[in-house]
Parts: structure tokens; sequence; C-alpha cells
């Protein structure tokens, strides 16, 4: 039988303004521990703008050989350098398989059902992640993210990655079958800093595999 590997961490950003402040910390971060991606989430400016604080964002993400995704904004990811986007619901989704496809990434979340995720399945995504937060901050309960994650892990292909919104979620998620594990903002506002919280994250995927 072949052992399944421990998942991958997938680093969200918070959203940003200009980045270049903030991009010393992320490389810390990956340096930390066995990141797979990065999710950029930028403020809206000037579309100029937004390509290069992308690109800065980029050198750093991928000279630790980890992917960059873009927030949305699938028309940009060329300009920018960026590896793909991820995009929240089948309709953005949709409209954006024509501009990412086959070069890019494009990735799933926003799905409301486990109708939703097959259908995302279905049209090529390259994943599809369970349990973000929506636009105003509301997820669904931790039990059934834990659900659509075993769910998704037993029955489909794509990789599914599990949104963790606080520590204590990492293991659980694991446990449920992600492939990835996505630490969102919380990671960068504690005091210990996202260093060492991709730190404890990689050692409790590493303990959860073991």
């Amino acid at each position: 039988m072949t052992t399944k590997p421990p998942p991958r961490l997938y680093l969200a950003t918070p959203t940003l303004a200009d980045p270049a402040a903030f991009v010393s910390q992320l490389e810390s971060a990956l340096r930390a521990g066995d990141v797979a991606a990065v999710l950029l989430r930028l403020e809206d400016a000037d579309e100029l703008l937004l390509v290069n604080r992308a690109k800065s964002v980029a050198r750093a993400v991928q000279g630790r050989d980890a992917a960059l995704l873009l927030d949305g904004r699938p028309a940009l990811v060329a300009r920018a350098g960026a590896d793909g986007a991820h995009l929240a619901g089948i309709e953005a989704l949709h409209a954006a398989l024509p501009t990412l496809k086959p070069d890019w990434i494009a990735g799933a979340g926003g799905l409301r059902s486990r109708h939703d995720a097959m259908l995302a399945g279905e049209t090529d995504a390259d994943y599809v992640m369970f349990g973000e937060p929506d636009r105003r901050g509301n997820r669904p309960q931790f039990g059934l993210i834990e659900e659509r994650l075993a769910w998704w892990a037993e029955l489909f292909q794509p990789p599914c990655v599990g949104y963790a919104a606080n520590a204590d979620e990492i293991r659980p998620l694991a446990e449920a079958g992600a492939d990835f594990v996505a630490l969102g903002d919380w990671i960068w506002t504690r005091p210990s800093g996202g260093e060492a919280a991709v730190a404890a994250a990689a050692q409790i995927l590493a303990a959860t595999a073991a």
C-alpha cells in the first residue's frame, strides 16, 4: 500500500496595499516549512501598479520553489509572472479558464456545495479549497469542512486544500485527507510572527503523517 505524503502548506497573505514591506516577513515564513503555494491578496489599484507589486512578491515566492497565485485577477497572471489565480465561485472559475488554461494554475474556492465542488473538478480546476471565509468573514461549520475534505479525498483526483482558520484546525484537516493546508491571515498577526507559525504548522503536519 502506498503511503500518502503529508500535506504541504499553502499560505495566504493579508490584503496588501503595497507588499514591499511584507516581502521580508514572507521570505522568513517560506524558509520555515514546506510551502507549496502563496495566495497573494492585493488591494485594488491601477493595473500597472498591481502587476509590479505582484512581480516583487513572485520573485521571493518562486525563489523558494513555491507557486504564486493571485487572488482573482486572472488577466494579470501572465504580466505579473505569477503561476496562476485562485477563483472564488464557479462563475469566476468558468470565466477565468480560457485565460489561464493550459499554461497557468486555476484554483477553485468559494464552493458552496458538493455540487459546486464537482463542477469545479469537471471543468478542469487544478485544486479545490474548502473552508475559506467569504468576503464577510463567514465560513461553514468546521465539521462540514472536514466532511467535505474526506468526501473529496476519497472520490476525486484533483488535490484538495483545507483552510485552517487557526492552529487547532491544522491536524484535523490533515487527518480528513487534505493534500494542502492553507494558513489564513492569523499567522501574520501572531506576536511570534509568520515564521514561527509556519514552523509550528510544519511540525503538526509531520507528526500527523508519522
